[in-house]
């Protein structure tokens, strides 16, 4: 079996199956496993969440900051924003199936040699710690009172993880460093204000992967979210969305001993940084 590792889809449902064309996926035999960020700012959004649903065992995906927003904006926690294309998935006569389908999706997968996660992991977590806090998370999401859990979603505190934050605080944190964390500062700090291309930020940012002592170097990571760097590999860490919505490319890594990038060129739909 082959497994495929594949960046940040964002309703590009056409390059998608490009993509898929051009690596010879086989349902039957082969394993995808999507970074998160299904969908949103692209064309078809629906189209993109119906397929990859559609492929059962054969995909795996983790949640990214765009499919949380889709969930809040269905349970009416959160407004559409002006380049929000979620509105064929939100007038779709399987609208529940597919939402019920997406909130069940984890935020941390794993095997024995790589981990899966939207946007990276915090200095201070160690594997196990990861798999607890995603864990917990995941719990809120597939409950029943999970549009409770999206109206204390939101907010970029606390930014320094700590065994005394509350659980309220404890569950953001987790979900801005599972969805949404690029730079931070030496202690492990999270930034929200800078996202361009590495040695855009301050002297006292850096990447996540870069941050000295960070608990989860032993493990390979692979994550998407920040289209501003391409695809990059760095300290077993390997970030493969590559801007296909802005124009760049889409990019599959099959994965095993020997790491095998497979990309196709994109149009963009839209202009980076707008």
């Amino acid at each position: 079996m082959a497994i495929y590792a594949i960046g940040d889809i964002q309703g590009c449902y056409d390059e998608l199956l490009r993509l898929l064309q051009k690596i010879e996926f086989n349902k039957k035999k082969d394993q995808l496993w999507f970074v998160g960020d299904l969908v949103n700012r692209g064309p078809k959004s629906l189209e993109t969440l119906r397929f990859i649903k559609s492929l059962g065992e054969a995909a795996i995906t983790v949640l990214g900051n765009h499919d949380l927003h889709l969930l809040a904006v269905a349970c009416g926690v959160s407004p559409q924003r002006s380049k929000d294309t979620l509105q064929p998935i939100l007038q779709a006569e399987d609208k529940e199936e597919l939402l019920d389908w997406l909130r069940s999706r984890p935020l941390l997968h794993y095997n024995d040699d790589f981990c899966l996660v939207h946007a990276g992991l915090p200095p201070q977590w160690d594997f196990a710690r990861a798999k607890k806090m995603a864990t917990k998370v995941e719990k809120q999401l597939r409950s029943t009172h999970y549009v409770a859990f999206f109206k204390t979603m939101y907010g970029n505190t606390p930014n320094l993880w700590c065994e005394k934050l509350t659980e309220e605080e404890q569950l953001r944190f987790s979900v801005n460093c599972f969805t949404r964390m690029r730079f931070c500062d030496k202690e492990g700090r999270l930034d929200f204000k800078y996202n361009g291309k590495l040695g855009s930020q301050p002297d006292y940012l850096m990447p996540w992967f870069r941050v000295p002592k960070r608990k989860s170097a032993p493990l390979k990571i692979i994550f998407g979210h920040w289209s501003a760097i391409g695809y990059h590999e760095e300290q077993q860490c390997y970030a493969i969305d590559a801007g296909c919505l802005w124009g760049g490319q889409l990019t599959a890594l099959k994965l095993g001993k020997k790491l095998q990038r497979i990309s196709i060129d994109c149009e963009a739909y839209h202009k980076p940084n707008k």
